[in-house]
């Protein structure tokens, strides 16, 4: 029995180093998406230098992270850690698009392949999120551009037909992104209409002013019409 303690022992000691690499990458996981989150609300809100600051500080948290758990593999595959980096792809992505500035790697943000395309999957929600802002004030070219990468990225994720197991539940992913680019394609077909509308009416309007018939037409008394007669 003495021998079976020293190999419980043991085992003791496993487990208290596992667990306390888990407590704290969960701890860094937690930290590394709110970091991404509040790089997101930074770009959206065009505060350049808040975005980048947030986003340093996401890199060095996603370096800790892979650094804490390179002797636990199982934990760095695990799902709370592949999330938190899914998130970091996210940020960097939608940052980079709405910036038009040149798109990461899977090898550039050191992140799995099916890590990087989940994140990608999601950057369409945001990138909706900002045409919608851009609508607000009106139809816009911008809009346009953006759903362009929106429709690029689902084309991407489309033709990846690979069993979820290898993918880590992409296809779900896809067919949401698929939902999210309708609605927005309606979304500003319905505001390029309002807009040639407008135009139409401001062309129509700005003819009838400068028509003199119309203009000395306009000028009777519209409640006594025989007036001038």
């Amino acid at each position: 029995m003495h021998k079976l303690e020293q190999i419980t022992d043991g085992i003791r000691k496993v487990f208290d180093a596992r667990t306390s690499a888990r407590d704290h990458a969960l701890a860094q996981a937690r930290q590394l998406t709110r970091a991404c989150s509040l790089a997101i609300r930074a770009v959206h809100r065009d505060e350049l230098d808040v975005m980048n600051g947030h986003l340093l500080e996401a890199s060095q948290l996603a370096d800790t992270l892979r650094d804490s758990l390179a002797n636990f593999p199982d934990l760095f595959y695990a799902g709370y850690t592949q999330d938190a980096l899914k998130e970091f792809v996210e940020a960097n992505v939608t940052c980079a698009l709405i910036r038009n500035e040149p798109l990461q790697t899977p090898e550039g943000l050191v992140v799995e392949p099916a890590t990087y395309l989940n994140g990608l999957a999601e950057v369409v929600g945001e990138l909706r999120r900002r045409i919608l802002d851009i609508l607000r004030h009106g139809y816009s070219q911008e809009a346009e551009r953006l759903l362009g990468y929106m429709d690029e990225i689902y084309s991407v994720l489309v033709t990846m037909d690979y069993p979820d197991a290898i993918t880590n539940g992409l296809r779900r992913q896809t067919d949401l992104a698929r939902s999210i680019i309708e609605k927005t394609r309606g979304d500003i077909t319905f505001s390029l209409r309002g807009e040639h509308l407008t135009q139409a009416i401001s062309q129509l309007s700005a003819q009838l002013n400068s028509d003199p018939v119309n203009g000395q037409a306009g000028s009777a008394n519209p409640l006594n019409p025989k007036e001038d007669h």
